[in-house]
């Protein structure tokens, strides 16, 4: 049924989503993960994007708890909407038929719908800090027998802006009887010093790369001015078979070049903190069926996002350091397939970015457009100097 050595020891129910999915062997973090979860220790978890982290801490979780149970059992704190709901959809499809209830938690949602959720009694909640927090004081959560929080993108969470929230809720839980999992794709002493009071010896995992699971990925680089990268950008999403995902910095500069394109008719979708939530999800669902080639985002609201298909990574802006390098070209290149990460800078950025790619191990090639198509930079032809008359000869 399946070579991996671990799914055997899973539920029949999770064994045979794992089969309909159609999976055959386990990533080195799902093999390294399951035995120290299911064990109860602490773990906290290093592995590259696209390297199946949801299902490292889902399949141990999904099978330690207790269906009969009337209470919440496990806590998935996620930082970004998008990622919640992704993540609640692995769980919904992973818990089919099985007696396990899932529910999600985020901000902006319809508060009596939520308070629903929380009646039908769930095994599993998954949310953001914010919302779950908010929950507990309204005394609608109780966290006393909760015996598991994950930290998923956890390095996304003990950020200034969430941590206090987040410490919160993982106080909240008895000491004694709390399992802490972190998973993230950097993981730095800083996140470790910061777990450490909440955490008992806790198991390091590192997974540098998954060799069978990687896509070859391609890194390239376009120098244009700033007032041209629009231009490059317009080129980029008219390539053929291609979904683009691009990383902006400023809302300012993406609602522009959207309105710009529009007014062209060439729509994109659009993601930042300040979209609401049925264009945030109407832009995620046309994106993923292809209704656009080419999604416009802030590096927060694409935090995590798992986008099938996707063929393209585009720095818009240099990114300013290897983490943020990393999270953003790891969308590309999932399981298995090829894929392209492309910069568009300006001539003074490119130092900058060939110190990231050094640091990173990875070569960054030069390229340029030409006939609408990605070539090699060509040499620059220099104009033949006039040539002299021989002396003595007159017109």
């Amino acid at each position: 049924m399946t070579n991996s050595s671990f799914i055997q020891q899973c539920p029949v129910f999770l064994q045979e989503v794992w089969k309909k999915e159609g999976f055959s062997k386990a990533t080195s973090i799902q093999e390294q993960a399951y035995p120290l979860i299911m064990e109860g220790k602490d773990v906290i978890a290093q592995s590259p994007t696209g390297t199946g982290k949801t299902l490292a801490y889902l399949l141990p979780l999904l099978s330690k708890v207790k269906p009969d149970a009337m209470h919440v059992q496990a806590v998935i704190l996620a930082s970004s909407r998008e990622l919640v709901m992704q993540i609640h959809q692995e769980l919904v499809k992973w818990t089919a038929g099985s007696g396990l209830r899932s529910a999600s938690f985020i901000g902006g949602a319809n508060i009596k719908r939520q308070l629903e959720k929380l009646k039908k009694k769930p095994h599993i909640i998954v949310g953001t800090p914010g919302k779950i927090q908010e929950l507990m004081m309204q005394k609608k959560l109780k966290m006393h027998e909760v015996k598991t929080i994950v930290l998923d993108e956890g390095d996304s969470l003990v950020v200034p802006e969430h941590y206090e929230t987040v410490a919160a809720i993982i106080k909240s839980t008895m000491k004694d009887q709390r399992q802490l999992l972190l998973f993230s794709a950097t993981v730095t002493p800083e996140i470790k010093e910061k777990l450490a009071g909440f955490t008992e010896n806790p198991e390091i995992i590192t997974v540098k790369k998954d060799e069978q699971f990687s896509g070859k990925v391609e890194h390239i680089y376009f120098i244009c001015e700033k007032r041209d990268k629009p231009l490059i950008l317009e080129k980029i999403s008219r390539l053929p078979d291609t979904k683009s995902l691009v990383f902006m910095r400023d809302i300012g500069d993406m609602t522009v070049l959207a309105e710009k394109w529009k007014f062209k008719n060439q729509h994109v979708a659009v993601l930042h903190a300040e979209t609401n939530k049925t264009e945030r999800e109407r832009a995620i669902k046309g994106f993923r069926k292809g209704d656009f080639p080419m999604m416009l985002s802030t590096d927060v609201a694409a935090r995590g996002l798992d986008i099938k298909g996707l063929t393209t990574v585009v720095h818009y802006d240099v990114p300013r350091t290897i983490e943020q390098y990393t999270h953003r070209s790891g969308r590309t290149g999932r399981a298995g397939n090829d894929g392209v990460v492309i910069s568009i800078i300006t001539p003074s950025e490119e130092k900058s970015l060939k110190q990231l790619a050094r640091q990173l191990g990875i070569e960054v090639k030069k390229k340029e457009f030409f006939k609408g198509q990605i070539v090699d930079e060509r040499p620059v032809l220099k104009k033949a100097a006039p040539q002299k008359r021989p002396a003595g000869k007159k017109k």
